[in-house]
């Protein structure tokens, strides 16, 4: 909690090319031409795991835990997993609610602002043109226990050096404060928990006053590689009100901001969509180079963007119950564990599937680490000899969500409409999906296009916008497909994701519950297909018929969770 909270050189180019990415990296001014023509992603999140400082350490917030549910083996073909997280973990996002009291509470901090939790904000308001302040003369200039402030003369400094910050903007205040001090236990204590107990001078944040002026510029996004923007000991609640009530989010516990120009780099943070949530995990990038950047800055600018994920509520079915008793995955829970007198909220935190929501499909899901045998059930054992005979090797791979490039989860959006594949199955043939197939796929190309590489090919079944409800309803999206008691929704086979792979399309996504369908064979052949092929899927997609037909382009990214077999996370489309 905040407010408590691959180029070949030779030897005689190096030290030039060195030089030259210095400086082009440091601070190049307004108008400065971009030093790659293609575009280069740039991750900005910590890495979750057990045994870094990646929780808020004081009692009662909970610890962080990875739990492989399940293993491929005798009882699955897949690795599934558990998380405990709550918003306060890793790379994060704080939106106004965090201080920002409801409207009907009538208090002084009250407005309508409090009711703009993590699942209402805009997905525009997400990204933005990096604007870096660099502050890293702060670092570690103040007493132990105490953050040294960013004052409002560090942005004026900015913008004397640059450009005035704009609505549109993402300022990053940069100390590399995360890049010192984000490191494992026991060393990781510096990076929190050492400054609470005043042994180490505090991460530099902004004072409310610096607050003020990127308010009054209309900022409504900025990011700091503190561990929270949040001054200590005592001006945290100041700094985050004076933002919040601007209807400001941010991002604490950025990182690695040194690979970013001063301008001209698009931002964004991504995250998990909590009903009612005041914060959340999430997963920050940028990208720089060529043209995409300029593109996606001035879609965020103009307010064109779609939110491609549902919310995720304990109320609805957001994960399978599984074929047969037992084999259901883990229910998402809501976990409260601090009560906020003023805001009258819990902070709460979630027990969760990897796999809820919006989710990637990382190839060590359905693929073992490695290629000794796997005493797989005998009727797995047929399937995968049947497999191998017609797509070839299933192989193994260790590529778990924290590996996943995040260029394999962004890129063009190609929309392929396949809602007239809706009753095309047999009552007798239950469960069963009706397949989506090559033959569609290339009806798709010479209807709009040759599919090409980097391209994010979109299945649109419409099934999730109809048919995720909560209950009594729910039954309708899982339970009776599954069970044989309606046909299951449409879902593309091994055969549709080779031809893919072919084209070059390394990430395949769905409106649909998941990629494999309700036939269980044919799923985990279509999962090895993915998995053997090094490509990636993202489930559990919502309002696909919204985004335009062509210069559209999707943007996934999940938690950075190691070891992770699944991976929650939020897809949107700017336009």
């Amino acid at each position: 909690m905040k407010t408590n909270t691959r180029t070949r050189l030779d030897r005689r180019s190096i030290t030039a090319t060195i030089a030259f990415l210095g400086m082009a990296l440091s601070s190049p001014g307004p108008g400065t031409k971009a030093w790659a023509d293609e575009p280069r992603f740039v991750d900005h999140s910590l890495l979750v795991a057990p045994e870094y400082p990646c929780t808020w350490p004081s009692h009662p917030f909970p610890r962080f835990a990875l739990i492989h549910s399940r293993t491929i083996g005798p009882e699955s073909a897949y690795n599934c997993d558990t998380l405990l997280i709550d918003g306060n973990t890793g790379t994060q996002l704080d939106v106004p609610p965090h201080s920002v009291a409801r409207p009907e509470l009538n208090r002084e901090k009250s407005g309508p602002l409090g009711l703009a939790y993590t699942d209402k904000i805009e997905p525009w308001q997400f990204g933005g043109e990096a604007c870096v302040v660099d502050v890293r003369e702060k670092l570690d200039q103040a007493p132990k226990g105490i953050s040294p402030l960013v004052e409002s003369k560090h942005v004026e400094r900015f913008e004397k050096q640059h450009r005035r910050v704009r609505f549109g903007d993402v300022v990053l205040f940069r100390s590399d404060y995360s890049d010192h001090y984000y490191r494992p236990l026991p060393a990781g204590r510096r990076f929190i928990a050492d400054v609470l107990d005043r042994k180490a001078p505090g991460y530099p944040d902004p004072d409310p006053a610096c607050m003020e002026l990127l308010g009054q510029r209309g900022v409504l996004a900025l990011g700091t590689d503190s561990a929270s923007m949040g001054p200590l000991p005592n001006l945290a609640e100041p700094t985050h009100y004076a933002g919040l009530k601007y209807g400001m989010i941010w991002t604490e516990g950025a990182t690695n901001l040194r690979e970013l120009p001063s301008t001209g780099a698009f931002y964004c943070l991504l995250g998990p969509k909590h009903e009612g949530g005041p914060y959340g995990e999430g997963r920050a990038f940028s990208i720089i180079g060529g043209n995409l950047p300029r593109r996606l800055i001035e879609s965020c600018r103009q307010k064109r963007a779609i939110d491609l994920s549902p919310t995720l509520s304990p109320k609805l079915p957001l994960t399978s119950p599984g074929i047969g008793t037992g084999n259901h995955r883990q229910v998402y829970l809501k976990v409260d564990f601090l009560y906020s007198e003023y805001l009258d909220m819990w902070h709460h935190g979630h027990l969760m599937d990897a796999m809820a929501g919006t989710h990637l499909v990382p190839p060590s899901y359905a693929l073992p680490a490695d290629d000794k045998p796997i005493p797989y059930a005998p009727e797995i054992r047929g399937w995968l000899e049947a497999y191998e005979k017609q797509y070839g090797k299933r192989g193994s791979s260790r590529l778990t969500t924290e590996q996943i490039p995040l260029d394999w989860t962004c890129g063009e959006a190609r929309v392929v409409d396949v809602r007239s594949l809706a009753g095309s199955t047999k009552r007798a043939t239950w469960p069963a999906s009706p397949e989506i197939t090559v033959d569609q796929l290339q009806a798709y190309e010479q209807a709009a296009g040759p599919l090409r590489p980097g391209d994010v090919v979109i299945f649109h079944t419409g099934y999730n916008d109809q048919k995720l409800l909560p209950d009594p309803q729910s039954r309708a999206f899982w339970q009776d497909p599954l069970a044989g008691d309606a046909e299951g929704w449409p879902a593309p086979g091994p055969a549709a994701i080779v031809y893919l792979k072919e084209k070059g399309v390394r990430c395949v996504a769905s409106d649909a519950p998941d990629l494999g369908g309700t036939d269980p064979r044919r799923a985990l052949m279509t999962y090895w297909a993915l998995g053997s092929r090094e490509m990636v899927g993202v489930e559990f997609l919502v309002n696909v018929d919204k985004i335009p037909a062509t210069g559209a382009y999707f943007l996934f990214a999940a938690v950075k969770v190691r070891d992770c077999h699944g991976g929650p996370g939020r897809a949107i489309v700017l336009y």
